[in-house]
């Protein structure tokens, strides 16, 4: 298929687009460099630079790739950010994210895969967290995503915009060329390998108390290998549908940090911090909906596989991309 990838230089969006390439696909990425990486981008992809908050620019470049399927990744992503600055996100989530749809509906592409996140539900009533639970989030970041789900319900609705929306927990790992660079990192791996790679000199936890069995919080990794074959999979849905996507277990921080010392061989300090404020203990994603439907079947359930794949490439590229 011709797919059109909005984010594609990002760290989800540029191993998606890898594996995509790989299956024979073809692949235009569109990004603005804002959060992602030029060197990030496979070189087999047509590249556009523009911005989803520039109407014309999206329009335009929709017309001249003509794709048959738009995978949008393309979003500000930090939850501490949105709660500071909630203008930023509800204009590139939600006003971006409406310039895509008229571009694609000016176009005439009926297909749309979009990168959603538990951050929709806020903390659950349940775990794991399935597709029937109430969503009700509790920061800006997750309030965009909700709504740019709701929003994809009106354009299906009036438009006939098939989508299908996936609701992420904690992607983690590498591919062989491609791999986590945040500008901003808040994600517990990449900041566990900084410390074994000499460029931190501690890693923090935050909250040492929760009701889990070693007092830190839990989530389910899932490796970014197995994210994008669910991508590629949603690409043959003929209906609109919503899936959560997760491994279904979840190791806590402890966990990972130890995890990262067996694969590093490096002991790695730590520093207890006091909570932070909207962590809840327990995050864990009931997927059996997405491999019923789309016969999703994760490769990567061990913690050790998923953080030996995220060194491989962090000691390949000690300072990402150099950018």
């Amino acid at each position: 298929m011709k797919i059109f990838v909005t984010g594609g230089a990002g760290y989800i969006g540029s191993i998606c687009v890898e594996q995509m390439l790989n299956q024979g696909h073809e692949v235009t990425v569109f990004d603005n460099l804002t959060e992602g990486h030029r060197k990030a981008v496979d070189p087999r992809t047509k590249f556009v630079f523009g911005d989803l908050q520039k109407p014309e620019q999206i329009a335009a470049a929709l017309r001249e790739a003509a794709p048959e399927a738009v995978m949008h990744f393309a979003a500000n992503a930090l939850v501490g950010e949105s709660m500071t600055n909630p203008s930023k996100y509800f204009r590139n989530n939600v006003y971006g994210g409406i310039n895509l749809l008229d571009g694609m509906v000016a176009a005439g592409v009926k297909k749309f895969v979009f990168s959603s996140t538990c951050a929709t539900f806020g903390p659950p009533e349940r775990n794991p967290i399935d597709e029937t639970l109430p969503q009700r989030p509790i920061n800006p970041y997750g309030e965009s995503k909700l709504l740019f789900e709701k929003i994809l319900r009106w354009y299906d609705q009036i438009h006939g915009l098939k989508f299908v929306a996936l609701r992420y927990f904690n992607a983690a790992g590498a591919s062989e060329n491609y791999g986590e660079d945040h500008r901003t990192e808040t994600h517990i791996i990449p900041n566990v390998l900084k410390v074994a790679l000499g460029q931190k000199d501690h890693v923090d936890i935050f909250g040492n108390d929760y009701e889990t069995p070693d007092g830190t919080c839990i989530r389910d990794y899932i490796h970014i290998i197995d994210l994008a074959q669910a991508h590629i999979l949603a690409l043959g849905r003929t209906e609109s549908a919503l899936y959560n996507l997760g491994t279904g277990g979840g190791t806590s921080v402890r966990e990972i940090i130890a995890a990262c010392e067996k694969v590093t061989g490096i002991k790695i300090p730590v520093k207890e911090t006091p909570r932070r404020p909207g962590d809840p203990p327990l995050l864990i994603a009931a997927s059996e909906k997405v491999k019923r439907e789309l016969g999703w079947n994760p490769q990567y359930q061990s913690i050790d596989k998923i953080i030996e794949s995220a060194w491989a490439w962090h000691k390949k590229h000690p300072t990402g991309y150099g950018d």
